[in-house]
């Protein structure tokens, strides 16, 4: 393995480190109107750890987003094995959420009603004043409280897919997942709601897995990223480890010289893998 001045783990399937989303041998294909197989996803092997913020990047293609919904429940592996907290992931659950990049509200619903959804779907035992609590706690986490009682189409993108986050993190998931989150919003915006969605992580730990095309965005949120080969019959080529303590401060983290040298590697490992098919 090339030596480096940061820590770059090439992915082993042996690795020591704890697992609480444990992905063993995963294979997952389509069958093809013509009657053969294309292959997405092909021995992909992971495990994460219970608080841990990981990244998974790679081309158009690679099959990220099919590796999150398969976690997520709402994908079927073709064969091997998915497990959070040593159960088998067969179906959707309320311990992993999923935030989608186009915010997935119903207009029809405030943003005080479309968090509440959630909490009346998922916490049923919860009364009507503990429910009221929890919606009224992630808006305020979320910076959402003096909006809460607007419609989908009274706000800004970066404040749907604010709400789309408190709505997740409101029935206090074991997972969340995150497919592009910030992929829609401006340059600001985004940079602004990275910051929040890592403050909240840093205050509540819990296991994060997010897909992005953006290395960058991969560095400053994550401890760990997965970089995936090229589809079809994709699977992980190397796995970086993030060296930098939480909470993380990006102005910091830009000026320094590690920063670069992870950036510059992640960047060759994804222009290894570029071909002018994507």
């Amino acid at each position: 393995m090339k030596s480096t001045s940061f820590s770059t783990d090439a992915y082993d399937r042996a690795s020591p480190r704890t697992g609480f989303l444990e992905i063993e041998n995963l294979f997952k294909s389509y069958t093809k109107p013509d009657g053969g197989e294309f292959v997405v996803l092909d021995n992909v092997n992971l495990t994460v750890g219970e608080d841990e913020y990981i990244s998974v990047i790679g081309h158009s293609g690679c099959g990220k987003s099919t590796l999150l919904k398969i976690v997520a429940g709402l994908e079927k592996a073709t064969s091997g094995l998915v497990r959070l907290d040593g159960k088998e992931i067969r179906k959707p659950g309320a311990e992993r959420m999923m935030v989608f990049q186009h915010y997935s509200l119903l207009p029809w619903l405030t943003v005080r009603e479309n968090i509440r959804l959630a909490v009346d779907e998922v916490l049923k035992d919860a009364n009507r004043a503990e429910k009221i609590s929890i919606v009224n706690e992630h808006l305020a986490m979320v910076n959402l409280t003096a909006a809460a009682d607007k419609y989908p189409e009274e706000i800004s993108g970066g404040m749907k897919q604010r709400v789309g986050i408190a709505r997740a993190l409101a029935i206090r998931p074991k997972m969340l997942l995150m497919d592009e989150p910030f992929g829609a919003l401006d340059a600001l915006t985004r940079g602004k709601l990275q910051r929040q969605v890592l403050d909240i992580w840093e205050n509540h730990r819990q296991a994060v897995m997010m897909v992005t095309h953006d290395v960058d965005e991969a560095i400053y949120m994550s401890d760990r990223i997965i970089m995936m080969t090229n589809g079809p019959a994709a699977n992980i080529g190397e796995i970086l480890e993030v060296p930098f303590p939480h909470p993380r401060d990006r102005a910091a983290m830009r000026n320094s010289k590690e920063y670069y040298d992870l950036r510059n590697y992640a960047l060759n490992f994804l222009d290894r893998y570029f071909t002018q098919d994507e």
